[in-house]
């Protein structure tokens, strides 16, 4: 069995520590997945350089750029998903919610996941519960028990008593899990894929008229 792991990560600067958060889980699932004799691929979504292209395919309706369509289809064929943001205003970024909602909805559906966030303090380690959780709950993916949150003191000089490589190891545990029982269920005791929303990416829209011709649609309830 090969498994392909999308990592989505949504640091600014460089080095950033959510980059680091994101390397540190994508590295624990390829030893958990390897630990079981099989291959991994990790693709990772920068979402620092996707930004000019996530804000023009907002303002076009939907319309995505090509990197913005690869990125799409990444998460469409993914088997499991690491999803890690800075924490701004108690929150989600704005990069990472921006990149999530010009999802299709079914992209994620049935999507093993894993939350993680990274903030200068520990008081913003409910941003998994309060905001993350809630984010992938409506796409429908299959959230991990185990989020990860990390704070600055976590990869400082006390970063060995802080606890972070066990949750890292934890979570990088049941997405591995998960993924390797959704590839091996036995045909009959789970639903079929006609039975499921088929997962799509959203890039096949079909041709997009031009304006012309949207004008003449529309000229009647001017």
């Amino acid at each position: 069995m090969s498994l392909t792991v999308a990592v989505v990560t949504a640091g600014l600067s460089q080095p950033s520590s959510t980059r680091i958060l994101a390397d540190l889980l994508a590295d624990a699932v390829k030893a958990q997945v390897s630990a079981r004799g099989e291959s991994v691929k990790i693709e990772i979504i920068e979402l620092r350089d996707l930004a000019q292209d996530l804000a023009t395919t907002m303002v076009t309706g939907g319309l995505p750029t090509p990197k913005v369509a690869a990125a799409r289809e990444i998460l469409a064929t993914a088997d499991g998903l690491v999803a890690v943001t800075p924490v701004f205003t108690a929150s989600y970024s704005g990069l990472f919610k921006m990149f999530f909602d010009i999802l299709d909805p079914d992209t994620l559906r049935n999507v093993p996941t894993v939350v993680a966030a990274t903030a200068g303090t520990p008081r913003h380690s409910l941003v998994l519960e309060h905001a993350l959780r809630p984010l992938f709950a409506y796409l429908h993916a299959l959230t991990m028990p185990t989020g990860v949150f990390a704070a600055t003191d976590d990869f400082g000089d006390g970063a060995e008593g802080s606890g972070l490589a066990g949750r890292v190891r934890q979570a990088a545990s049941e997405l591995t899990t998960q993924m390797m029982q959704a590839g091996n269920a036995v045909a009959g005791f789970v639903q079929s894929d006609s039975d499921l929303t088929r997962r799509v990416s959203g890039n096949s829209l079909g041709a997009t008229p031009d304006f012309a011709t949207l004008l003449k649609g529309h000229a009647g309830t001017l």
